[in-house]
């Protein structure tokens, strides 16, 4: 099956930029194949093999510029992902990291996780989905190491559970991971998450390495406390997680436990941000350090909050219970705002709040989760470690 793109979109595709949208095709087609199929230019000329799909995003991805997508092609996507990620195989103090990630490894709209001696296939629409079998034949023949492997069906689906159980031996609950040496309890049939954000690893580390030692920690939007636990086993002195969700409470405990830090230590509250900002500010409490890593969007009874709208607010918040000189660690996984247009809304509100600042390390996506030149938005994740003089 032949589909021709549009004269507007040849040059980019040719170009190597994988996502298709609706207007980039001459005709859309009214149901998709679920097959591989050639996407040609006006002359009928390949482009590249690929496969439309409807999805969060666009409504399908180019795969092979050389020609068709077969089982050996998929076999060399995986090979060649595996040894993308040897530093990692080899690393005794990491256990949990990714080992396929979606187009940046070769095949948009597929990411697979690996939790010890467990993978976690994500399937971001129903095209791909309906190709399983051929997929995971190509990935079991370069990782016969995967005892057992879990599947999240991150497209809409009524007829399919969102998470459940895809192949091979039952993972223990919980499955206790390691990252940079710290234990992280994971559940890798619980929903659509796990327990931890793997893309997040080198900020963890920085923490355990010891950036807050000796420092109080408020960890906000806190979900299981995992940057809570990295800060504590860097020697913060004590840590303090906020978040709304109340599995949050047993999900942070929990992590607490399996590291063997006295949960008594550490606070773990039930409450939304924003009305913790003003509480905090109310009892004059400060902290050494803020942590910042809001969903990109989110919405409770009273309030809605986007990265784009509201994050300027959040940074203000933030240095009204700053100590006098403070760390704030900003982060976001909004993948619609660019590394610069975040540094410029956070640097708009600390110019607001008229305090000194200096930008001290930046981090995006770390290297398990690679990502490609061709398409720049991929890198989702921007993190800012910003010391704070008010």
């Amino acid at each position: 099956m032949n589909i021709i793109v549009t004269k507007k979109s040849e040059k980019k595709f040719k170009g190597r930029y994988p996502l298709i949208q609706k207007e980039d095709l001459l005709d859309v087609p009214k149901t998709f194949s679920n097959e591989w199929v050639k996407f040609v230019d006006n002359q009928g000329q390949l482009i590249a093999t690929g496969y439309l799909g409807k999805q969060n995003k666009g409504i399908g991805w180019l795969v092979n510029w050389q020609g068709c997508v077969d089982a050996l092609f998929l076999e060399n996507l995986f090979l060649k992902a595996k040894s993308h990620r040897a530093f990692y195989e080899q690393d005794d103090s990491t256990s949990a990291y990714r080992i396929f990630n979606g187009e940046g490894d070769g095949l948009g709209g597929l990411i697979v996780d690996r939790y010890g001696d467990f993978a976690v296939f994500s399937w971001y629409n129903e095209t791909l989905y309906q190709m399983k079998e051929e997929i995971i034949q190509a990935f079991k023949k370069n990782f016969p190491e995967i005892i057992g492997a879990y599947e999240k069906i991150r497209f809409s689906a009524e007829s399919l559970p969102e998470s459940q159980k895809l192949f091979g031996d039952d993972a223990p609950e919980p499955l206790l991971v390691y990252e940079n040496g710290v234990t992280y309890a994971t559940y890798l049939n619980d929903g659509l998450m796990t327990g931890i954000f793997l893309d997040q690893k080198e900020v963890r580390g920085r923490l355990v390495e010891g950036v807050a030692a000796g420092k109080t920690v408020l960890n906000m939007f806190s979900y299981t406390g995992a940057f809570s636990v990295a800060s504590a086993m860097g020697g913060a002195s004590m840590t303090t997680s906020v978040d709304l969700a109340k599995r949050s409470l047993p999900k942070t405990k929990e992590q607490l436990e399996v590291n063997h830090l006295a949960t008594e230590d550490q606070k773990i509250i039930v409450m939304d941000v924003f009305d913790y900002f003003k509480y905090a500010a109310r009892k004059q409490l400060s902290y050494d350090v803020i942590i910042l890593d809001p969903p990109s969007f989110a919405r409770n009874k009273k309030k809605v909050f986007s990265v784009t709208k509201n994050y300027g607010d959040l940074v203000k918040d933030s240095v009204d219970i700053l100590k006098k000189e403070g760390l704030l660690i900003a982060s976001t996984n909004a993948a619609n705002i660019s590394l610069e247009k975040y540094k410029k809304m956070i640097i708009a509100a600390l110019e607001e709040k008229k305090v000194r600042y200096q930008f001290k390390e930046t981090y995006q996506l770390p290297n398990d989760f690679k990502t490609t030149k061709h398409f720049e938005e991929g890198n989702y994740l921007k993190v800012f470690f910003i010391e704070i003089k008010k």
